[in-house]
């Protein structure tokens, strides 16, 4: 009984609590994101018809284009989590998921650095990086995913081969959850390469496996490449992200959260902090790094440059190596206290439980970030037509009106590939005449935020008069 004691009230255990509690604390207040609700409203398509979609329902501008439904099966749990207690579900979700990565990242560094103090804080650097994108968004299944298959790996390296076989199951679930996948192929690619040959340049090395567990990851690959096949949309799919990243039309940039890092981010220094720390201490302490890990912290840190919400990642590929390097210089729990550890892990649950938001606090943020009383307005009055609606607007309103069909949300993909997205640029960044996109997509009203650019300008174009406003919104009609 004394063992089993030690072993529920470790300090790992405790500290593995507390990172529960950061969860939930940096999750309660990100309860809307504006991407959420396409989300929500795809999985309810799912839930509710059988099939998957594999056009574009939800807006009257793309004409039913052919669309790629890769997240299918996250959007489905969302809204599972949703029929079960609807915004509280989602925020469960959101919490249950946040909890797993941390906990798991932590875990990860604790078998890299055998130290729970060093692991604690490469879970730490890992949330850093998280908050970037914590989101109730099919991202959150996808980055978990990706910390699962560096643990299956070195788990399957360090301790038993046969750990490499949960690889194809979890490629299975990833191919339809979150286009990420496409990044988990790559760290397993690199993990094979370098696994297959042997190389030693100074500090660099690589990590030949041995007969055995090579013919394992090698079989192990190859079965995973296979499940990405079993999905319900095929290539497409598998190509989605090399056709998010490289096709000219879909102007990343235009959008926020994909645009290349600046520095006017405290994580922008982080990251050069953690890559600067690592090649650092690397050369003073004369530890060596695995080309392996070079080759993934080099396409990361690339990728994060880039893009900035793929500091995510970058912070799961970069902890654990961190914690590696940083393993002897904090010293190890020599012994087990289980009250002190008691008394954290049931005030670190006590404050997870305490902080998850009350149903009435996530109205309160829905509303503070959405069109609520504009869409209640829209349906009380019945107004019907073509909607212009504002980009951020677009997804609630797939959401709130349903039976109302959007100019354009979150989607950035089909409307790039339709044009509409540059339509809508042009738009609303008075490039081009007001006029010609009311016209070409025969627009009756518009939905706008009160601090759009275009709303003074509607407000004096002829033909158009303000119907409806509110603190956050503007409606216009055209005049009768």
């Amino acid at each position: 009984m004394n063992a089993l004691l030690r072993r529920v009230f470790s300090f790992s255990v405790a500290l593995a609590s507390t990172l529960v509690c950061l969860a939930v604390l940096a999750a309660r207040s990100r309860f809307n994101d504006p991407d959420l609700w396409w989300h929500l409203r795809t999985g309810q398509i799912i839930w509710n018809s059988g099939a998957i979609p594999r056009t574009d329902l939800l807006s009257f501008t793309t004409g039913q284009h052919d669309w790629v439904p890769h997240e299918w099966l996250a959007q489905l749990s969302m809204y599972a989590a949703w029929k079960a207690a609807e915004y509280s579900g989602l925020m469960l979700w959101f919490c249950v998921f946040a909890a797993a990565l941390l906990v798991m990242q932590y875990v990860l560094c604790r078998l890299y650095s055998g130290n729970a103090r060093v692991a604690f804080l490469g879970a730490l650097v890992a949330w850093l990086f998280s908050t970037i994108g914590l989101a109730i968004r099919p991202h959150m299944l996808g980055y978990t995913l990706l910390v699962c298959e560096l643990l299956i790996l070195h788990v399957g390296r360090s301790r038993d081969r046969r750990w490499y076989f949960l690889l194809p199951p979890l490629f299975a679930i990833w191919v339809n959850s979150h286009g990420s996948f496409f990044l988990g192929m790559i760290v397993l690619a690199v993990v094979v390469i370098f696994g297959l040959i042997e190389v030693h340049a100074g500090l660099l090395i690589s990590r030949p496996l041995h007969s055995a567990a090579r013919k394992a990851l090698l079989w192990s690959s190859v079965l995973s490449v296979a499940t990405l096949f079993a999905n319900p949309v095929g290539w497409s799919l598998l190509a989605y992200p090399l056709r998010t990243m490289f096709d000219r039309r879909m102007q990343l940039d235009a959008v926020t959260e994909w645009q290349k890092l600046t520095f006017d981010d405290v994580r922008a220094f982080g990251l050069l902090a953690v890559a600067g720390g690592i090649v650092l201490i690397a050369l003073v302490r004369k530890i060596e790094l695995y080309l392996d890990e070079v080759a993934l912290l080099a396409i990361a840190f690339v990728l994060a440059v880039l893009h900035q919400r793929l500091l995510f990642a970058w912070g799961i590929i970069a902890a654990p190596v961190l914690c590696r390097q940083l393993a002897t210089l904090a010293p190890q729990s020599s012994s087990v206290r289980i009250l002190p550890n008691a008394i954290l892990i049931l005030a670190s649950f006590s404050v997870a439980i305490l902080a998850f938001p009350a149903k009435n606090e996530l109205v309160a943020q829905v509303n503070a970030g959405n069109p609520v009383e504009a869409a209640e307005f829209i349906r009380r009055i019945h107004l019907s037509g073509r909607m212009l609606n504002e980009y951020v607007y677009g997804g609630y309103l797939t959401w709130a009106l349903p039976e109302q069909k959007v100019f354009i949300d979150g989607r950035a993909d089909v409307y790039a590939w339709t044009g509409v997205f540059q339509d809508y640029g042009a738009w609303a960044t008075l490039v081009a005449d007001p006029n010609e996109l009311l016209d070409k997509y025969q627009i009756d009203s518009c939905l706008l935020s009160r601090s759009a650019p275009l709303v003074p300008v509607m407000r004096y174009l002829p033909g158009w008069r303000e119907l409806y406003s509110d603190s956050k919104s503007v409606i216009f009609v055209r005049a009768l």
